[in-house]
């Protein structure tokens, strides 16, 4: 962490859920003061105690002392009037449902009370900047700046109006909250990380809703073979079943995508409609808290790993390549974003320079074999990996 930036002093944080009451905390021990607000005096009055219980973790992981927590939470207010959240406040960061109207009505609201100095930001995961943008005057002051529960990364993309300052504030914001920055080169639906996240978990889904993997197989094989805490199951119980489901289902892409997405949401929809969420709800694809792969014994069986890793590693990469082919960021940052938010110590696009060219081209076509990717995804990703520098 670094002092706070001259251009803040106050953070407005709208919506009091754990991405509020988290980003509010760590804003906070930046020595920030910070405003939480939500329409729910329910959820508000949870934020103190829920606080508390997120800084026990903050100091556990080394973010801060115990002796900084106090003066943060007492930098944190919360209120259920937006005038007086608005008021005073130099950075907005909304964290409200990911339903385009809601946030759209957000902003709208927070443009009109604030002061014409304010920045706005959504902390959307699946919608566009320029989605949103359109509701508000300002939008010259209005980006993206996306967190990852539990990791330093901050996405940070601007929309059609948004000028260069603005960024640059947003990126010296994220440095001094000890974070790390990944300005995108243009907006990209999921961003880097979780557009290769929903690649790991898209393929993990198909390949067990067809039956050709198990749970354990595929979250052992990823587990052993990127030294990963983790598996794709696991992750998809971390992140919410119900949350999934509901982002396949509003996603926009091609249709073979699109095709694949239909295919596994059967299978997810059925588990929501059960009450099967995930780790919030104590089922999922794992049952929780005393679950089977935080064990000792669950890597022990290395039978088809290797087999099972190289499609869901292939699938990972190939959609990096694809990501950086679009022009969304380099792939240096493709690189930096991954492994920052999956505390790993290798990238994609060091995997495709281990691999090589023909190596490369071989694990694609066994994707497409596989029907996990389609030929034409194939031969543009083979075509921007032929002219990488060696």
């Amino acid at each position: 962490m670094t002092a706070p930036i001259e251009e803040v002093g106050t953070v407005c944080y709208i919506g009091a859920g754990t991405m509020g009451c988290v980003n509010s905390l760590v804003a906070a021990v930046s020595g920030y003061d910070v405003v939480l607000y939500d329409l729910s005096e329910e959820t508000l009055s949870m934020v103190a105690e829920r606080q508390r219980g997120f800084a026990e973790h903050m100091v556990a992981i080394g973010y801060c002392t115990a002796e900084a927590v106090p003066d943060a939470l007492a930098r944190v207010r919360t209120t259920s009037d937006p005038a007086d959240a608005a008021a005073g406040a130099d950075l907005v960061s909304e964290s409200v449902v990911e339903q385009v109207g809601i946030k759209r009505d957000a902003h709208a609201l927070f443009d009109r009370l604030c002061g014409p100095s304010t920045i706005l930001t959504t902390n959307t995961s699946s919608l566009l900047v320029s989605e949103i943008e359109g509701a508000v005057e300002r939008g010259g002051r209005f980006a993206a700046l996306h967190s990852h529960l539990g990791s330093p990364l901050y996405d940070i993309v601007g929309g059609p109006r948004t000028t260069p300052e603005t960024i640059d504030v947003l990126r010296r914001f994220v440095l001094s909250l000890g974070g790390v920055p990944l300005v995108l080169r243009r907006e990209y639906r999921g961003y880097v990380v979780n557009g290769l996240i929903g690649a790991l978990t898209r393929t993990a889904l198909q390949l067990i809703a067809r039956g050709d993997a198990t749970v354990p197989l595929v979250d052992r094989s990823w587990m052993l073979h990127r030294s990963a805490p983790i598996g794709p199951f696991g992750l998809l119980d971390l992140f919410g079943l119900d949350v999934v489901a509901d982002n396949m289902r509003n996603a926009t892409d091609s249709a073979d995508q699109a095709a694949r997405r239909s295919s596994v949401l059967p299978l997810l929809t059925d588990m929501v409609e059960a009450g099967n969420l995930g780790m919030k709800t104590g089922s999922g694809f794992y049952e929780y808290p005393d679950t089977a792969y935080g064990r000792p014994d669950f890597l022990e069986d290395q039978t088809g790993t290797e087999a099972m890793h190289r499609l869901l590693v292939g699938a990972v990469i190939h959609r990096a390549v694809v990501i950086a082919a679009d022009g969304v960021a380099e792939p240096e940052d493709v690189d930096r974003a991954w492994q920052a938010a999956m505390g790993l110590d290798s990238g994609p696009f060091d995997v495709v320079r281990e691999l090589g060219p023909d190596e490369f081209g071989e694990m694609s076509r066994e994707l497409v074999a596989s029907d996990l990717i389609s030929e034409t995804e194939a031969h543009r990703a083979q075509d921007y990996v032929n002219r990488l520098p060696r």
